[in-house]
């Protein structure tokens, strides 16, 4: 007797979506939701306390106030610095020529204003400062701005 081959003969398949890809996933439980919310909060709170910190701890702005050059080897900037009243600063001045290069770069050393100096100082209390940089160029210059200004680390570790 010979037996039919049922493994050649084709299932009939199921179409259903279910079947196919799974039931509907579950949703978070009430105790779950209440736990992510309480995080997001928690890191949107921490976010905010960084954001408000970190601001107040770069105390140093520049504003470039006017440009000459003396000749083709020599170039003046002079700037403003404004900073917390006791603190040393450092600036970063450079001059450049007609196609943006820098032809003259100088480091210059801010020192802190004097308590009693800063009586005198205006109304500020001596927080700004004008300053003149001299620059040696390699060529002509167009143009000096102050690329940067900065508190030293020294200055932030004697601060603390």
């Amino acid at each position: 007797m010979t037996t039919e081959d049922k493994s050649g003969t084709p299932q009939p398949a199921d179409i259903s979506l279910a079947n196919r890809y799974g039931g509907p996933k579950r949703g978070l439980s009430a105790k779950n939701k209440r736990r992510a919310g309480i995080a997001a909060l928690a890191a949107g709170i921490g976010f905010m306390a960084w954001v408000s910190t970190s601001s107040a701890t770069s105390s140093v702005t520049f504003k470039d106030i006017g440009y000459s050059t003396v000749d083709a080897t020599q170039a003046q900037v002079d700037f403003q610095v404004t900073r917390e009243p006791g603190t040393a600063v450092k600036c970063a001045v450079k001059a450049l020529d007609s196609k943006f290069a820098v032809v003259g770069w100088k480091v210059i050393d801010i020192p802190p204003a004097q308590p009693e100096s800063r009586q005198d100082q205006g109304a500020d209390g001596g927080r700004t400062t004008a300053q003149r940089a001299v620059l040696r160029t390699e060529s002509l210059s167009v143009s000096g701005i102050v690329d940067n200004c900065w508190i030293p680390d020294a200055a932030k570790d004697a601060a603390k």
